[in-house]
């Protein structure tokens, strides 16, 4: 299948258009013809090869939204005209435990990510979203909501489902105090799904311009983590601790936050290991958890929470040729909150 895009033709090179041949459409898949694409930070790490060796050419894009155009003769679960997305991943083993529980983005044999890797066959190059047509199993595409804006949709594909599954699996309710870090594409989807469940949400960030927009987005407070001293006054007063920050940073400051039997969830991926102080860990049985995206159902769970409380990321819309603009500004931290790519433009 024909498909047209852009592509890193090699690391560290500005993206290019770029017409590549998509698989033809097999009798449980379904062909989508994109209408928006996100940029998450992990696709410049990939197409800079910042994260070891990729392959080239590269289509990056894992957080696609569009329409479902057609569909295999053994499809069930869409039809043409549906609404659909694809996230992280477009496989697994489908036979481990974890796939059986809906926990594909944990299967042992590695699921398959939606780029920069191969297929489950071991030699078709998987390519990403950042063009307008997508072919995928049935069984790995998601139903989006129709009532939600399609503009906001794609980054909950994985910024989203980033924050929601580590919420949900520590329980965030009314009763909860939950710290964010950061406010950029991953910290702001953590404080509206926190807020809309009710938990009192404080915003920790060094840029002190975001604050209106943290209490706009459902947070009771913010604190510049750039003025001296500034978690005296937070010391064990948190349940939990989203680390979305992909820098490198001293977690013990954000640690110490926590209250008896608190969480640090380790979201974002930085360069190097942590280096953490084992006292201050074992001064209130305290915790470091990770969290990585989520499963098929737990997507799904996300996408309907979203049309219930109105939830969709903050975008800017782009066309296709201000892609390698949209990488530097998303490495300065300029993005409110989400650059999305309109498909139409490749």
């Amino acid at each position: 299948m024909k498909t047209r895009g852009y592509a890193a033709l090699r690391a560290k090179e500005d993206l290019v258009p770029f017409e590549f041949d998509r698989r033809e459409m097999r009798d449980t898949d379904v062909v989508i013809d994109i209408a928006y694409a996100g940029i998450c930070h992990s696709d410049i790490h990939q197409a800079r090869e910042e994260w070891g060796e990729a392959l080239f050419p590269m289509v990056p894009g894992h957080e696609i939204v569009g329409t479902v155009l057609d569909v295999g003769s053994e499809v069930k679960r869409f039809k043409k005209g549906d609404r659909v997305g694809v996230g992280v991943f477009i496989d697994s083993c489908r036979t481990c435990s974890n796939c059986k529980k809906g926990l594909q983005q944990y299967c042992y044999e590695g699921m398959t990510g939606t780029y920069n890797g191969y297929e489950r066959d071991k030699k078709t190059i998987a390519q990403g979203g950042y063009c307008n047509r997508f072919v995928i199993d049935q069984d790995y595409a998601i139903s989006i909501p129709s009532s939600l804006d399609i503009k906001g949709i794609a980054p909950l594909l994985c910024a989203g489902i980033t924050l929601y599954s580590p919420i949900r699996h520590w329980k965030v309710g009314a009763s909860s105090r939950v710290a964010v870090m950061g406010l950029g594409g991953l910290g702001h989807m953590g404080v509206k799904f926190a807020a809309a469940l009710g938990a009192d949400v404080t915003v920790l960030s060094h840029s002190a311009r975001k604050r209106g927009d943290a209490l706009a987005m459902g947070a009771r407070s913010f604190v510049d983590t750039s003025v001296e001293g500034w978690n005296k006054e937070l010391k064990k007063k948190f349940d939990l601790v989203l680390n979305t920050v992909s820098a490198e940073v001293d977690l013990d400051p954000y640690l110490q936050l926590l209250n008896t039997d608190g969480t640090l969830v380790v979201i974002g991926l930085p360069g190097k290991p942590y280096a953490v102080n084992a006292g201050t860990l074992l001064d209130g049985r305290r915790s470091i958890a990770g969290s990585m995206i989520g499963g098929i159902p737990e997507i799904e769970e996300m996408m309907k929470f979203c049309a219930e409380h109105n939830i969709v990321s903050d975008v800017e819309v782009i066309n296709a040729d201000y892609i390698n603009m949209a990488y530097e500004r998303t490495v300065a931290s300029d993005v409110k909150y989400r650059f999305v790519i309109d498909a139409s433009t490749f």
